[in-house]
């Protein structure tokens, strides 16, 4: 008994030790710690808070400065209008003013694509505030303190087991110890810190695009859109590879985080309860679930960035220009013919003269020619003033490929080299191998030419009648017809800029069958210079006519030129077509050259907003200009006096012996609001009611 005695009093002592050291010190650190952790929760509050608060500050700092960049852009749109109308094509000043309006259309476009980048941002990371970091920190620190919580109730329990003694004394204690200890629930004991934080923010936060800044660009710059031209390209493509990278960090920092998070749950399944919480702590300071939600916050906000970058460039394409390899052979390998029903690959033709060779067909019409995935054709382009031969291919999106120049002369991508283009390409179909590794773009089909692309010899031009804005007019012949045409052309030293604005004639003609609209014939791109081939209207411009004839000309047809205009129009507009120059003289203007301006309604001249009805305002111009034969609108007044004149309400009088019915048209074409003009379908209804009455009258 004195040995038990004795065993009870040592075990007494060393339980009153452990409760009085080993105990007590732990709730000590703990305490410490949960101010510890207490403190960085609010400071981890505070960071999240005003990252939004900066991010919301940037949003309206950047639409302050894209405000300013577009009251620039336009003082200096302005102030070149008016140095071009007043003092003509050229001078130093106008070079100066120029250059000052295209560096501020550089810039506000440039700002424009922050602008939309900035908001993209804004709106995710909102989105995430509200759901993910403010209740994700929230999460991380209720689980924090219910680990204090759970920990704290081992050492209770500890101590409960350390002074539970025979006596009733102790028994009784030890009873209201347990009773305590056992209430003790960890989710309520954080109830009120988490209903005091769960409600903020009360209401989201939208982030939308203020379309009033673009409303003066006329309909260059669109909301929520980014602009890819010459200006921002080489910007949105480094921002891109910008974004790539610290999507990638960012993807390697979420997975370290969770490797480690999974071997130190390994590594530490064994442990006392006092380690166990230290080491709990640590990790969720430094690897727990909050950490990686602000990961997958961040890359989020870049993914839907790289998303809207990706798909404006996609819109665009681009050149790619395969690596060098130092691969090549002796041999030719054989051709195969997929099928009589394909076009052929195969052959001694000449590059130009085979069908998949489309000259210098524009990106646009590549684009819509390869739909499918192995889609291919060969066209040309210019790069840095050089001419290059381009294989153009649908793999998943479309991808051009510059035809390599090897020292020896010979040709290829990154396979073997070939004394002709026409033989790399034949090589490249029949191996079925890539045309990059990189890519992985396989020849599968190759695309023909449509019928309207025409061959430049089959063109014979005759002689010059006319000059337009990017070259010149010919009367031509047809080889295989003989038929007679008209042929636009384009010169070879224009900017491919240019070019591609030339060939939007043709692309538009092409959509269009009416009697009273030219018809395309075809367009000519196997080569320099690019043609437009259209019918031949021997009558020559409507203003000549109008003056040659103006003695023989009757009342009945003059309506009916009007009526023939109407319909045209009427076509058009059908055709959701703007004409931008509706005119006796009928030629077209493009970019910045200089505006008609006696024949353009008001609100393109002042807002350069261009709408179907602007050319409504033009035709009651054409119409005045039927019935004067041949007359100058606004006579004695130049430019920019008519202008002052037609704001101010002034309208031409009718011309001699214009019936009244036709001058209240012109009258009501020339209303200064839009909304208040009549359509072309209404117009051409009035004139043919005109015509036959005239008929029934007179004839």
């Amino acid at each position: 008994m004195m040995e038990e005695l004795e065993n009870t009093a040592k075990l007494i002592r060393q339980n009153a030790d452990t409760v009085e050291i080993k105990a007590l010190d732990a709730l000590n650190s703990l305490y410490a710690e949960k101010r510890k952790i207490r403190k960085a929760y609010q400071e981890e509050h505070v960071r999240i808070v005003q990252q939004f608060t900066h991010l919301s500050d940037d949003v309206i700092r950047k639409k302050t400065e894209y405000q300013k960049y577009l009251e620039l852009y336009k003082l200096m749109r302005c102030k070149f209008e008016e140095i071009y109308i007043k003092g003509g094509r050229g001078g130093r000043k106008l070079d100066e003013v120029r250059d000052k309006y295209q560096k501020a259309c550089r810039k506000l476009h440039l700002t424009h694509n922050e602008y939309v980048l900035l908001l993209c941002e804004a709106v995710e990371f909102e989105k995430d505030f509200r759901t993910v970091l403010l209740p994700g920190l929230l999460e991380h620190q209720q689980s924090l303190q219910e680990a204090f919580i759970l920990t704290w109730k081992q050492i209770l329990s500890e101590i409960a087991s350390n002074s539970d003694l025979t006596s009733e004394k102790f028994r009784e204690c030890h009873r209201r110890i347990c009773l305590n200890i056992d209430s003790i629930k960890p989710v309520d004991e954080y109830k009120d810190f988490t209903e005091k934080y769960k409600t903020t923010p009360t209401e989201p936060v939208k982030f939308t695009f203020d379309e009033s800044l673009v409303e003066e660009s006329a309909g260059k710059l669109l909301p929520n859109q980014l602009t890819v031209d010459n200006l921002t390209v080489e910007w949105l493509r480094n921002k891109l590879t910008e974004l790539e990278t610290s999507i990638k960090e960012n993807q390697e920092k979420r997975t370290s985080l969770t490797n480690g998070h999974n071997s130190d749950t390994l590594a530490n399944g064994k442990t006392t309860p006092i380690n166990e919480i230290n080491n709990r702590l640590s990790l969720n300071l430094e690897t727990s679930r909050k950490d990686i939600n602000e990961l997958k916050c961040q890359e989020r906000k870049m993914l839907k960035q790289t998303e809207l970058i990706r798909t404006a460039l996609n819109e665009l394409g681009c050149e790619e220009a395969p690596s060098g390899c130092d691969i090549s052979i002796d041999n030719q390998p054989a051709f195969i013919d997929n099928s009589p029903e394909e076009v052929s690959i195969t052959g001694n033709k000449c590059l130009v003269d085979e069908e998949w060779f489309h000259g210098v067909l524009p990106r646009e019409e590549v684009v819509r020619l390869l739909t499918v995935d192995g889609d291919f054709l060969v066209r040309e382009t210019t790069l840095n003033d050089e001419c290059q031969t381009v294989l153009s291919v649908c793999w998943g999106s479309h991808k051009h490929f510059i035809v390599q120049t090897t020292p020896e002369g010979q040709f290829r991508f990154e396979g073997p080299a070939f004394p002709t283009i026409r033989d790399l390409i034949i090589y490249q179909f029949n191996s079925g191998l890539p045309v990059t590794q990189r890519s992985g773009a396989i020849l599968h089909k190759p695309i023909p030419r449509e019928r309207w692309e025409l061959n430049n010899d089959d063109v014979i031009l005759l002689d010059k009648i006319g000059r337009g804005n990017f070259g010149d007019v010919y009367r031509a012949q047809l080889k295989n017809s003989n038929e007679v045409v008209a042929v636009k052309t384009c010169r070879v030293t224009l900017p491919e800029e240019h070019k591609k604005k030339f060939l939007q004639e043709g692309r538009i003609l092409k959509q269009y069958d009416h009697p009273n609209i030219v018809k395309l014939i075809g367009i000519c791109v196997q080569k320099q210079p690019i043609m437009i081939v259209m019918e031949l209207v021997p009558g020559g411009s409507l203003l000549t006519f109008l003056r040659k004839k103006s003695n023989s000309l009757g009342e009945g047809q003059l309506m009916k030129m009007c009526l023939d205009a109407a319909a045209g129009m009427r076509y058009l507009e059908s055709k959701n077509c703007i004409h931008r120059d509706l005119a006796a003289r009928n030629c077209l203007v493009d970019g910045m050259k200089q505006i008609p301006i006696k024949w353009t309604a008001p609100e393109a001249l002042n807002f350069g907003k261009y709408t179907s009805l602007c050319d409504v305002w033009s035709y009651g111009i054409l119409c005045w200009e039927i019935f004067s034969r041949g007359g100058t609108p606004y006579v004695g007044m130049n430019n920019t006096k008519a202008r002052e004149k037609i704001d101010s309400g002034y309208r031409m009088p009718a011309p001699e012996n214009t019936p009244d019915e036709m001058y209240r048209l012109m009258l009501r074409c020339w209303e200064y609001k839009p909304e208040t003009r009549p359509n072309f379908e209404q117009i051409y209804t009035v004139v043919e009611t005109l015509c036959n009455a005239y008929r029934a009258t007179f004839c």
